[in-house]
C-alpha cells in the first residue's frame, strides 16, 4: 500500500497521510494558470477555461498571458510585483475579455516553485453564468457598519465562552451562512461544537464532538496556511490541471495557498452525509497551533465577496487575538493566585517553621484554582490530605504509581496528568470513586516528593456526530465515508474524571514550581538555623567539665571535649577518625570493635578503661558508651562519657576514713557521763556534732563530680577530727 496516497485515493485507514496539498484540480467556479518566466508563459492551465475564459486549455497552454489578455499580464506585472510574500496576496479587481464582453474578475497570485501561480474568479453580475451561484455580499457602507459593530463586540467579551457565542452571531449576520460554529480542539485534537448561531428549522448541533481523526494533520497543517476556505458547492465537479505535472514547477504543483483548491473526496463525502453544500472555514490560530475553527455551513451553493472575504479574514485574526488576550489574562490571574499563596507559605515558614500546614490549613484554596476533589501531599516520607481521598492505605499505592510514572518519564513540562487511572493502571481501578483522574508535580529532585490533586468519577455523556466506534467495511465510497449516520450518537464514559484542563494545567504547573522554590528556601533558612544551632550547640558542649566523646553514625569524630585530653595528660588533638586519637584513647581497635557490637544491639554498656597506654601506665577510667537511635531506626551517632577512677577512689577513701572517725568518736570511754546504774550518758553536744558531720558527708556525696566529692570529702574530715580534738581539749579544761 501506498504510504502516502495520492489525492482522491485515500481511504479512512490511511486518509491522515493523503497528499492534499498536491490536488490536482480546482473548484469549478475560478479557474487557475501557472505561469513561467518574464513573458508569464502559461504553462499549466485548469480544463475549464473554455467555460469561463472563453479559451481552451490547450490553446493557451505554451502562450504568454498576454495573448490571453494584454491588460491582464500588464496588471499581474503591476499589482503584483516580485518577490511575492506568502501566502497569497489579497485579490485584485481586473477586466477581461471574454468572447467580446468585458467581464470583471478577481486574481490573486502568489509564488510557487519558480512559477506564478495566478488564480481568476469571476465576480458575480446580472445575468452572468456565476449569477446561478448565491452570493454572500453586503454594501461596502453595510459591510464596514457591521465590521465596526462585530469589532467592539469582540472586543468587549471577557470570557472564551461569550467571545464564541459573539463570533458566531457576528458571522451568521456578516455572511447568511445557514449555520455557524465553532469549534474548539482539545489537547488530543477532538473537536467540540461550543457555540452555534443556526437557522432555527436546523437541528442544533452544539456540544456535539467530533473526532481527531475527521480533520488529518495535513488538513490541519493547511488550514494554519489559509486562515480563510471556502467551499462553493459541494456538488460541483472539479476543473483537473493540465498538464498534472509540469517540469518547470519539477512536477506537480503544490497547492497548499491556492484559494481554489478542491477539496479531498473524503471530505466531500463526509458534508453531503451531513446535507451541507457550501462552507466557510476561518482558523482560529494560537500560539502558532490551531486553537480551533469556525465553521459556516450552508444547504445551497454559495460564494463570499472578495470585501467580505477581506472582513472575514479580519474578524479570524481579532478573534484569535482576543482569545489570547482572555486565556493570557487568566494565566495572569492563576500567577497572582500563585504569588498570594506563596506568600502565605513563606509567613507561615517564620512564624511557625512548617509550611505544609498552612498549605493544607485551608482546603479550598489549594483544591478550588484546579476544580479538585481532593489533594495529597508527599514529602520528607510524611503525608497530608485535603478533601476527599481515598484511605491511607490505597493512597500510597496511587502515589507510588505515580512516582514510578515521573522516574520514567511520564511528566509533561514538569506535570503529570491523567482523566481515567482505571484505564491507564486496572489494578488500581478500586480508587476510581475518589481519584478516577490524576494532577501531579514533583517538588524536588528527591524521588517521591509530589503535590497531587484528584477527581472524583464522573458518567460523562459526549455526543459524537456519529457513532465513533463504527466499523469501516468494504471499498464503497459511501462506506468509507468519515460518518454515514450523523445523528446524535451518545457515548456514556465510565470510570474517567472531567479532562484537565490547559487553564488548570498550567496553575498546577505554576504552582508546583513555586512551592518548589519554597521549599528551597525553607530548606535554606533550616540549614541556617541547623547551622547557628550547631555552633551554639558546639560552644555549650565545650565548656562541659566531662571528658566527652562524640561520633557520628559512622563514627567519625564530631566533637573531643578539652577534659577528655586534660584527663589523658596529652595535648589537644584535632581529629576525624578514632585512630587519630590513639594516643588519647588507647586501645582504638578495641574501642571501634565495642562500638561496632554495641550499633548492632542497640545499648548501652559501662566498663573500665584505661586512656592513653602507650607507654607508660595510662589513666584508670570508667568508660559509658550511648547509642543515639535515629527516626529511621538506624544509629544517629554514639557518645562516649569517660570518669577518672582516680576521683571515685579518693572519694571513697575520705568517706572510710571520715565514717570510721564517726564510729570511733561514738566510741569513746570519756565521752559518756556516769549513771546511778554504772552506765553512761552520751555527750549531747559531741552527738550533735558528729550528726553534723554525718549529714554534711550524705550532701557532698550527692555533689556529682567525684573529683570534687573525694575533695569535699576529704575537708570534712579534717574539719570532723578538729572539731572532736577541740572539744575534748575543751571538756578536759573544764
Amino acid at each position: 500500500m501506498n504510504e502516502e496516497p495520492a489525492f482522491g485515493d485515500a481511504d479512512l485507514s490511511n486518509c491522515e497521510r493523503e497528499l492534499i496539498h498536491l490536488a490536482g484540480c480546482i473548484q469549478p467556479h475560478g479557474v487557475l494558470l501557472t505561469l513561467h518566466g518574464p513573458a508569464l508563459r502559461i504553462v499549466q492551465a485548469s480544463g475549464n477555461t473554455a467555460a469561463l475564459l472563453g479559451r481552451p486549455f490547450d490553446a493557451l497552454l505554451g502562450q504568454p498571458l498576454a495573448a490571453l489578455d494584454a491588460g491582464l499580464a500588464d496588471a499581474v506585472n503591476t499589482a503584483f510585483p516580485e518577490p511575492l510574500p506568502e501566502p497569497a496576496t489579497l485579490p485584485q479587481a481586473c477586466a477581461l475579455a471574454v468572447n467580446g464582453r468585458e467581464l470583471p474578475f478577481l486574481a490573486t497570485v502568489h509564488d510557487r516553485q519558480g512559477c506564478r501561480v495566478l488564480e481568476l474568479e469571476p465576480r458575480p453580475a446580472a445575468g452572468d453564468t456565476a449569477a446561478a451561484i448565491e452570493c454572500a455580499e453586503l454594501p461596502p457602507d453595510l459591510l464596514m457598519q457591521h465590521l465596526g459593530e462585530s469589532v467592539a463586540r469582540l472586543s468587549a467579551a471577557t470570557s472564551v465562552g461569550t467571545l464564541c457565542d459573539a463570533v458566531v452571531r457576528r458571522l451568521r449576520d456578516l455572511t447568511g451562512y445557514d449555520r455557524v460554529m465553532v469549534y474548539r480542539f482539545d489537547p488530543d485534537g477532538h473537536g467540540k461544537v461550543v457555540a452555534e448561531a443556526r437557522d432555527p428549522r436546523l437541528e442544533s448541533l452544539m456540544g456535539h464532538h467530533y473526532p481527531a481523526s475527521d480533520i488529518p494533520q495535513r488538513a490541519r497543517d493547511l488550514y494554519l496556511l489559509n486562515r480563510v476556505r471556502v467551499l462553493v458547492d459541494v456538488n460541483a465537479t472539479a476543473a483537473d490541471l493540465v498538464p498534472r505535472a509540469v517540469p518547470e514547477l519539477g512536477g506537480e504543483l503544490d497547492m497548499s495557498h491556492c484559494r481554489l483548491r478542491s477539496m479531498s473526496p473524503l471530505h466531500l463525502q463526509y458534508l453531503r452525509n451531513m446535507g451541507v453544500t457550501a462552507t466557510l472555514v476561518v482558523s482560529l490560530v494560537r500560539d502558532g497551533g490551531l486553537w480551533g475553527l469556525v465553521a459556516c455551513h450552508h444547504y445551497q451553493p454559495r460564494r463570499l465577496s472578495a470585501p467580505l472575504w477581506a472582513a472575514i479574514e479580519l474578524l479570524g485574526e481579532l478573534v484569535a487575538t482576543r482569545i489570547t488576550a482572555i486565556e493570557s489574562y487568566a494565566h495572569a490571574q492563576v500567577a497572582i493566585q500563585v504569588r498570594r499563596l506563596e506568600q502565605r507559605l513563606i509567613e507561615a515558614t517564620s512564624s511557625e517553621g512548617d509550611w505544609r500546614m498552612a498549605l493544607f490549613r485551608n482546603p479550598a484554596a489549594l483544591l478550588q484554582p484546579v476544580d479538585a476533589d481532593g489533594a495529597a501531599l508527599y514529602c520528607d516520607g510524611e503525608m497530608l490530605t485535603a478533601g476527599e481521598v481515598p484511605s491511607t492505605p490505597e493512597l500510597r499505592r496511587l502515589l507510588q504509581w505515580v512516582q514510578e510514572r515521573v522516574a520514567h518519564g511520564g511528566c509533561d513540562d514538569g506535570l503529570f496528568s491523567c482523566t481515567s487511572v482505571a484505564r491507564a493502571a486496572p489494578e488500581l481501578a478500586s480508587l476510581t470513586p475518589h481519584a478516577a483522574g490524576v494532577l501531579a508535580v514533583p517538588l524536588s529532585a528527591s524521588p517521591g516528593d509530589l503535590l497531587v490533586w484528584l477527581r472524583k468519577e464522573q458518567l460523562q455523556s459526549i455526543t459524537w456526530a456519529g457513532d465513533p466506534h463504527k466499523p469501516v467495511v468494504g471499498n464503497d465510497p459511501l462506506t468509507l465515508s468519515p460518518r454515514r449516520s450523523f445523528a446524535a450518537w451518545s457515548e456514556i464514559v465510565r470510570d474517567t474524571a472531567r479532562p484537565w484542563s490547559e487553564g488548570e494545567k498550567a496553575l498546577a504547573r505554576a504552582f508546583g514550581r513555586s512551592l518548589a522554590d519554597i521549599i528551597v528556601q525553607v530548606n535554606c533558612v533550616r540549614l541556617l538555623i541547623a547551622e547557628q544551632q550547631l555552633r551554639q550547640t558546639r560552644g555549650r558542649v565545650a565548656e562541659v567539665s566531662k571528658a566527652l566523646l562524640l561520633l557520628d553514625d559512622r563514627l567519625q569524630v564530631l566533637f573531643a571535649s578539652p577534659s577528655l585530653f586534660e584527663m589523658a595528660g596529652h595535648a589537644p588533638l584535632p581529629a576525624r577518625h578514632l585512630h587519630e586519637l590513639a594516643p588519647v584513647l588507647g586501645d582504638v581497635p578495641q574501642l571501634l570493635a565495642h562500638l561496632q557490637r554495641l550499633a548492632v544491639e542497640r545499648r548501652a554498656h559501662s566498663q573500665g578503661w584505661r586512656l592513653g597506654a602507650g607507654s607508660g601506665p595510662g589513666v584508670e577510667v570508667s568508660l559509658r558508651i550511648e547509642v543515639v537511635p535515629g527516626r529511621d531506626g538506624g544509629v544517629l551517632g554514639h557518645f562516649l562519657v569517660f570518669d577518672d577512677l582516680g576521683d571515685a577512689r579518693r572519694a571513697s577513701d575520705a568517706r572510710e576514713r571520715l565514717n570510721a572517725l564517726l564510729e570511733r568518736s561514738l566510741q569513746r570511754p570519756g565521752d559518756a557521763a556516769p549513771t546511778p546504774d554504772g552506765g553512761g550518758v552520751p555527750d549531747p553536744l559531741l552527738g550533735a556534732m558528729l550528726a553534723s558531720a554525718h549529714m554534711a558527708a550524705m550532701d557532698v556525696a550527692d555533689a556529682g563530680s567525684l573529683a570534687i566529692v573525694g575533695r569535699l570529702l576529704e575537708e570534712v574530715d579534717a574539719s570532723t577530727r578538729r572539731a572532736t580534738q577541740l572539744y575534748d581539749r575543751l571538756r578536759r579544761l573544764g
